[in-house]
């Protein structure tokens, strides 16, 4: 039997996912041992063609050249996995969705007329059809590792789909906006971060996106509860996943 190839790919992004399966270390040297890594440019720049028994797709579709690049991979690739909040939903820079790119283009760039750019920064699903979304921002190691074990061995991944409060619940934290008025996401973020910012007494950002099912108009009306108003309100939701939170509202 062949060895799985596995192939990781960059779209509009920081680069931090791909990042997060570098720094499984340990974990991504065994890897390294039952899969042969034929596409891994933040790696190695050695490349081996496909197919690709699996790909690892990082990134937004934010230009024309990755609306095309993004269906030869779909087309290489037995599965294909977005990782983390701008492939599950454009990322921060889907805030482009929302006004004129060509005004932002204008400001950002000294010569706008060479920069070629879509109008709206979406997620991947979008374009291709996509076996599993890993959500965060960046994504968390442990699940990274735990989604490409199951594909490897054939099965479903097993990962939570609660809100970041049950996180909360069983770190057995305070919850920041009841004991401090502090805005938090965590009632309609997936969960998956381990209630990081919580932890530090921080409100969520949502960098998981939206839970199944998530309940946005009763935590909007907390939030005005807290004296936020509409403006405020809004920019709670427009961060990471602000294309994700928009659909739910």
């Amino acid at each position: 039997m062949s060895t799985p190839t596995l192939g990781v790919w960059k779209f509009t992004s920081c680069d931090g996912c791909q990042l997060t399966l570098l720094d499984c270390e340990d974990e991504l040297l065994a890897l390294a041992g039952q899969v042969r890594i034929a596409q891994f440019l933040e790696a190695s720049s050695a490349v081996v063609g496909g197919p690709y028994d699996v790909s690892l797709v990082e990134g937004s579709i934010s230009t024309p050249d990755e609306a095309e690049r993004i269906q030869r991979i779909r087309a290489e690739s037995r599965v294909l996995v977005a990782i983390g909040a701008c492939a599950t939903a454009g990322g921060i820079q889907a805030l482009r969705n929302f006004a004129d790119v060509d005004e932002f283009r204008s400001v950002v760039y000294a010569a706008p007329q060479y920069i070629d750019t879509l109008a709206t920064s979406t997620a991947i699903s979008e374009h291709v059809d996509v076996d599993f979304e890993l959500r965060g921002c960046p994504i968390d190691r442990h699940q990274l590792l735990e989604v490409l074990t199951a594909y490897l061995a054939g099965r479903k991944p097993d990962l939570p789909d609660t809100s970041v409060c049950t996180e909360c619940k069983r770190r057995g934290l305070t919850c920041v906006m009841v004991a401090h008025g502090t805005p938090c996401l965590g009632p309609v973020t997936h969960a998956g971060c381990g209630a990081l910012c919580p932890a530090y007494g921080r409100g969520c950002f949502g960098c998981f996106g939206p839970m199944t099912n998530p309940n946005v108009p009763a935590l909007t009306a907390q939030l005005r509860v807290l004296g936020m108003a509409e403006d405020e309100v809004d920019r709670v939701f427009r961060t990471f996943t602000v294309s994700s939170f928009e659909r739910e509202r």
